[in-house]
């Protein structure tokens, strides 16, 4: 018996004979997602094989998540052993589908009063820590699998030593960010566009854990999916910076200090996803992410540009592009 077939009459036990099951959507895990008819209602099925995905900590963290008020599904039905949930349906348009370059301002402006509300509400003890171990291992994926696998090019003694300098420097800098519930995930194509509401449904947020405040900003403002324009992003994150000192998230201090915050979490993030979209490819025979390497590619060139003391990663990654 295949897992669909389990997943089917899983689901006849609990609805009735007559269900209708269609493809929902594919992420970049082993997870698939179907949407269930039943008569007038429809809901969201997961199917997470338990010897790929661990689904505890999605209903853990949904399940807290909801009770703190934040728009995620409500979880219906579960079945650990076998890795099915049934969930509420957001509908099928993520920001993703939504934003354009009309509507985007104030788009992100009611995300980041969202951001602000999970960050003030959701503290939780039992998620992991975003640790410097964590962030370094994050980022060692890009020298493995998007410099050395993807593009074939093998760093000399000099230019892993310089690299080892730009990660201690950019880790330090991450770690002493005020500690927050972070998504690490929160961009364009898991937060969903329900109806007229304002507030976006978040999903996908099984890997949350206890970080810098700014990488969610990171996520949303730069992200691998959808572009804004770079005066868009400072603008944004100015926006955020005053929400965050009024709400008590942040000290007021120089704004400079804090962009740069934002830029160092941002160039990890976005050495981690080279790394990760180069991996999906070469091991997991997703080749649809290659596609979204190219602004990944500019926003690592565009923060390699402005602060003096990454110009070897620059040239890393100059010699990567040519």
């Amino acid at each position: 018996m295949n897992r669909y077939e389990k997943l089917t009459i899983w689901l006849k036990g609990i609805f009735d004979e007559r269900i209708i099951l269609k493809p929902a959507s594919n992420d970049a895990s082993f997870r698939k997602y179907y949407r269930l008819f039943d008569k007038k209602k429809t809901f969201i099925v997961m199917d997470a094989p338990p010897d790929k995905e661990d689904i505890s900590s999605f209903i853990s963290i949904g399940n807290n998540l909801y009770k703190d008020n934040i728009r995620v599904p409500l979880i219906y039905e579960v079945s650990l052993n076998d890795g099915f949930i049934v969930m509420e349906d957001f509908g099928s348009e993520t920001y993703g589908v939504f934003l354009n370059k009309e509507n985007a301002y104030q788009a992100y402006n009611s995300i980041l009063d969202s951001l602000i509300k999970i960050q003030s509400r959701c503290s939780y003890k039992d998620i992991p820590d975003y640790s410097s171990a964590l962030l370094y291992e994050e980022v060692l994926l890009f020298e493995t699998w998007y410099l050395n696998q993807h593009k074939k090019i093998f760093l000399n003694e000099n230019e892993k030593n310089n690299l080892a300098v730009i990660f201690k420097t950019m880790i330090e800098s991450n770690i002493k960010q005020p500690q927050h519930f972070v998504h690490r995930d929160f961009h364009s194509r898991n937060l969903m566009k329900i109806g007229e509401e304002k507030e976006p449904g978040v999903i996908d947020f099984q890997d949350a854990v206890n970080g810098p405040i700014t990488y969610d900003l990171v996520s949303l403002l730069k992200d691998a999916y959808f572009e804004l324009e770079e005066d868009v992003v400072l603008d944004l994150v100015i926006r955020y910076w005053e929400k965050s000192i009024k709400s008590k998230l942040l000290k007021k201090g120089e704004f400079a200090n804090f962009y740069k915050s934002f830029e160092m979490m941002g160039l990890q993030r976005h050495l981690k996803i080279l790394g990760i979209f180069a991996r999906l490819k070469l091991r997991d025979n997703k080749s649809q992410y290659l596609n979204d390497i190219p602004l990944v590619e500019k926003y690592l060139i565009q923060v390699t540009e402005r602060y003096s003391e990454l110009a070897p990663l620059r040239k890393i990654l100059n010699k990567a592009l040519e």
